[in-house]
C-alpha cells in the first residue's frame, strides 16, 4: 500500500503555547488510522493542520505526493481530501437529500451551477451516498428532524459523497448511543476500499475496532504508533496510559 498522506516535523504554536511539538504521522492507502490520546494532547490540532484550518508554524504535509503545507482548505478538498468535525455542520432547514445534494455541487464551477439541472443528474449519486448511511428513506425530511446519530452520519454521507481519498473525523460517534455508535463503525467499514480514514476518537473500543493503526499523541508529540495489538502491548504507552489503551 502507498503512501498517501505524511506529515513531517510538524509543530503548532499559538502564542507561547505549543499545542504540537515536532509530530510525524503516515497514513498509508486503504488504511484506517486513529489518533488518540488525552484532551489536550494536540489531536484535533493535528487533524487541523492536516486539514488546512491550522498551518503549521514548521514542518511538512504532503498529500498523494505533492506538498499541502500552506494550501487553503478548498485546494486541498480539490485533492481528495475530506473533513467531518466534531460539531455537525448539516442545514436542518433543508431535506437529507439537498444537504447531500450541496456537497456534490460544491465541486462545481459558479457557471456550471447556474446552468445546471443537478438535481436530477445527480439523484444517482446522491441516493448512492444515502443509501449508504441508512438514510435513503429519509431522503424528503429536513435534516433537523434527524436524530443526533442520524445527522452525524448525514454529515459522513456529505464528506465521502465527492469521492475523496482521505477523509478526516473528528470524534464522529461523540453524543451517539452505544448502539448508533457499533452501526457508525459498520458504516464506515465498506469505505476502506476506495477511501482512506484518519480518526479522532475518545471511545477507545470504537476505534479499535475498526482501525489498521493507531497513533498515540501526549503533551503534543507522537508517544507511539502500530497496530492495535503494538500499542495495546506497548511499554511507553503503558506507563503514561495504562488504563487508557
Amino acid at each position: 500500500m502507498s503512501e498517501l498522506l505524511e506529515v513531517r516535523g510538524v509543530t503548532k504554536r499559538f502564542g507561547t503555547l505549543q499545542a504540537l511539538g515536532g509530530v510525524d504521522v503516515t497514513v498509508r492507502a486503504g488504511t484506517f488510522h486513529g489518533l488518540i490520546g488525552p484532551n489536550g494532547s494536540g489531536k484535533s490540532t493535528l487533524l487541523k493542520a492536516i486539514a488546512g484550518a491550522h498551518l503549521p508554524s514548521s514542518g511538512t504535509v504532503h498529500f498523494g505526493g505533492t506538498d499541502i503545507t500552506n494550501a487553503t482548505p478548498y485546494e486541498r478538498a480539490r485533492l481528495g481530501l475530506s473533513l467531518k468535525f466534531q460539531i455537525t455542520a448539516v442545514l436542518p432547514e433543508l431535506s437529507v437529500y439537498d444537504n447531500v445534494l450541496l456537497a456534490l455541487q460544491a465541486e462545481q464551477g459558479v457557471w456550471a451551477l447556474i446552468r445546471s439541472r443537478s438535481r436530477t443528474r445527480m439523484r444517482g449519486e446522491v441516493m448512492h451516498a444515502l443509501e449508504r448511511f441508512r438514510l435513503a428513506d429519509r431522503a424528503d425530511e429536513l435534516a433537523g428532524a434527524l436524530s443526533h446519530g442520524e445527522q452525524q452520519w448525514l454529515e459522513i454521507a456529505m464528506a465521502l459523497a465527492p469521492k475523496p481519498q482521505l477523509l478526516l473525523l473528528d470524534e464522529p460517534t461523540g453524543g451517539m448511543s452505544p448502539e448508533e455508535r457499533r452501526v457508525t463503525g459498520e458504516l464506515l467499514m465498506p469505505i476502506k476500499s476506495t477511501c482512506a480514514l484518519v480518526i479522532v476518537e475518545h471511545d477507545l473500543d470504537f476505534i479499535r475496532d475498526i482501525c489498521d493503526v493507531l497513533t498515540v499523541l501526549d503533551q503534543g508529540k507522537v508517544l507511539d504508533s502500530g497496530t492495535v495489538d503494538q500499542i495495546q502491548q506497548s511499554a511507553k504507552v503503558q506507563q503514561v496510559y495504562t488504563t487508557r489503551v
